[in-house]
């Protein structure tokens, strides 16, 4: 059943994939952007696991579903907040800051406080998301997203 049931799914991926590559390449290239960055390789996870399915191995397949185990022990509760705190966060930081800001520093927070990587990794992690948000969005796309309530409050926005 697991695996009729990962095909189908895998299928109705390729399928809306599919439909949205096809559906982009009839608009302008900004237009078109976004769907195919996001159609073309979910297209291709999508059929990795469809042939993966029909042609995998099934005995792997056998041994991960019985290291499957539903965490609700000592500790879980704990770790549920912690992750619903980032998210709150990171949703407060994009109103009060605006996009370009919050995902910069929400990674490098994340990062630090909580896998507490390096300071190295930390620091370049975040300018990297930086560049590529700034790069896409902002200069190839000419999407400037509005400033965070905060900017707004003090006059910058």
């Amino acid at each position: 059943m697991h695996k009729k049931a990962s095909l189908a799914l895998s299928v109705l991926i390729m399928l809306v994939a599919g439909y949205g590559i096809v559906a982009a390449t009839a608009w302008p290239w900004k237009a078109a952007l976004f769907p195919l960055v996001i159609g073309i390789p979910l297209f291709c996870l999508a059929a990795t696991e469809a042939l993966w399915t029909l042609f995998g191995g099934a005995g792997e397949a056998a041994e991960e579903a019985k290291d499957f185990q539903l965490t609700l022990g000592t500790g879980a509760g704990r770790r549920t907040l912690v992750a619903i705190g980032w998210i709150i966060g990171f949703a407060a930081a994009i109103v009060l800051l605006g996009f370009p800001l919050a995902v910069p520093l929400f990674v490098f927070l994340w990062l630090r406080l909580h896998a507490r990587e390096s300071w190295t990794l930390s620091i370049v992690m975040p300018l990297a998301v930086w560049a590529v948000f700034y790069g896409l969005f902002d200069f190839l796309l000419h999407l400037p997203f509005p400033a965070g309530w905060l900017f707004a409050w003090l006059g910058f926005g």
